[in-house]
């Protein structure tokens, strides 16, 4: 079994645990470099405070007359009971010391000697002697040869930084303690509608109920809301197209499957009592064949709908003039009784030349299909708008809002072949073309179709 990696584990997490961990661990990242910050700037001040203090005090004691008195006979003056707290020494060239006290001996070096030989102002550093850190400072007097050493116990000053440093511990600890509250609450609160939306999706997994989510508010969580209730319309009007899809299909294919099952059951009643005569047979059989024909269509027109709907799409520069011709030498090879007239301009469309060229032969089909024997289509593109204008008896008023519309057929219409889909293939190529398409009939009789499609001319391209 794999081992999980530490973030492996932490995405396993809940977003709340994660959002307080990483509160917590800022939070306590800040107090820490602010602890850390404030203990040192207190010690190096406290330091820098005693040494000055130090310095001064040995300076001015250096300068006094009863020095001499000192050195001489090893007698401590009056003045010298004021510095009980310290330690006072005199250090000759030669090394030697002489303690006023008679307390660890303080273990002097090269700075102390460089001091009482005349080589260096004076020293501070920190010296220990048996289990006390002292701070020593050391200044030339005025007799030639001879340093005054002043040491401090430190331990007044390790006591005062050990009391900062465990209360600083403690606040911060306590800080943090409250910023992983603060946080858990801050998560907890902030991520509520998260959780809703959580709750409401799976709800939707589980019941497929595409009712929207109630959306609160304008941040970031309530547009994430409002992206979720266009995603569920989006899915609602999928399914409902869906639903008239398949409802609309089965209503068109029963009238072909019922009049090919009668034709059928009345040629094997016509078998069984003898057959029947050779026209009638040939007529029924037509029939059949012209019924089979029609369902083929139905279905090829069906599959060619839910192609457009979800397969990619190869999109490129078209150009509509030669769409154009492919589409009219087909549709002159499928209605040879019709002339087709045609004026094109260039146009270049940016989209999907099978797409375009399937709704202009469509557009072609359907208006050759309501021409007459002998009669002209007249075809033209002009600065992106392809109009195609039949000679046939037009579109009723009451049917022209509904002619685009899936499976739709007028009365007129049902007694001739197709399924009702070729001008919905053109609506839905136009609609992902940015495109429009329009039915009206000419003032001198007959339909127009207008096609209009965004795009350049070559010049422009």
């Amino acid at each position: 079994m794999k081992a999980a990696t530490p973030a492996g584990w932490h995405y396993r997490r809940s977003l709340a645990s994660r959002v307080t961990w990483l509160t917590t661990i800022a939070v306590a990242l800040t107090v820490g470099m602010v602890a850390i910050g404030a203990y040192i700037t207190v010690r190096v001040q406290m330091q820098d405070t005693l040494d000055s203090a130090l310095l001064e005090r040995a300076e001015r004691a250096a300068e006094g007359r009863a020095l001499a008195e000192l050195t001489a006979e090893l007698r401590i003056p009056s003045w010298a009971f004021g510095a009980a707290d310290v330690r006072i020494a005199f250090l000759n060239k030669d090394g030697l010391v002489r303690t006023m006290d008679d307390g660890p001996t303080l273990r002097l070096g090269s700075p102390e000697l460089e001091v009482a030989n005349g080589s260096r102002e004076h020293s501070i550093r920190t010296i220990e002697a048996g289990d006390v850190r002292y701070r020593v400072v050391t200044v030339p007097t005025s007799d030639p040869g001879v340093a005054l050493l002043i040491a401090q116990s430190l331990d007044g000053q390790e006591r005062v930084l050990g009391r900062l440093g465990l209360v600083i511990l403690l606040f911060g600890a306590a800080g943090v303690i409250l910023a992983a509250l603060f946080g858990w609450g801050v998560a907890r609160n902030g991520l509520r509608p998260v959780r809703r939306l959580t709750s409401r999706v799976e709800e939707i997994a589980r019941t497929e109920d595409l009712r929207p989510i109630e959306v609160e508010g304008t941040d970031e969580i309530a547009r994430l809301g409002s992206s979720f209730n266009t995603m569920l319309a989006a899915l609602e009007a999928s399914r409902a197209r869906q639903r008239q899809l398949v409802g609309d299909a089965g209503h068109e294919l029963r009238t072909p499957l019922t009049s090919l099952r009668t034709n059928l059951d009345l040629l094997l009643q016509a078998d069984a009592a003898g057959g029947m005569p050779a026209d009638a047979r040939a007529e029924l059989l037509s029939d059949v064949d012209a019924q089979i024909t029609e369902m083929t269509q139905l279905i090829g027109d069906l599959v060619e709908l839910g192609r457009e709907e979800n397969a990619p799409h190869l999109v490129e520069l078209v150009d509509m003039r030669e769409v154009l011709s492919r589409a009219v030498s087909r549709a002159r090879r499928r209605a040879p009784a019709v002339t087709f007239d045609i004026d094109a301009e260039d146009w270049w469309v940016t989209g999907e030349s099978a797409a375009l060229e399937r709704a202009v032969m469509n557009l072609l089909d359907n208006a050759a299909k309501w021409s007459p024997a002998g009669a002209t289509v007249r075809v033209g593109l002009h600065q992106g708008v392809l109009t195609v204008r039949d000679e046939g008896p037009g579109i009723a008023e009451e049917d022209l809002p509904k002619v685009f519309d899936r499976f739709y057929r007028s009365k007129e219409s049902r007694a001739m072949p197709g399924s009702g889909l070729g001008l919905a293939i053109v609506w839905q190529t136009a609609q992902r073309h940015s495109g429009t398409v329009s039915a009206a009939n000419a003032p001198d009789g007959g339909a127009v179709m207008t096609l209009a499609l965004p795009g350049r001319t070559i010049q422009q391209a």
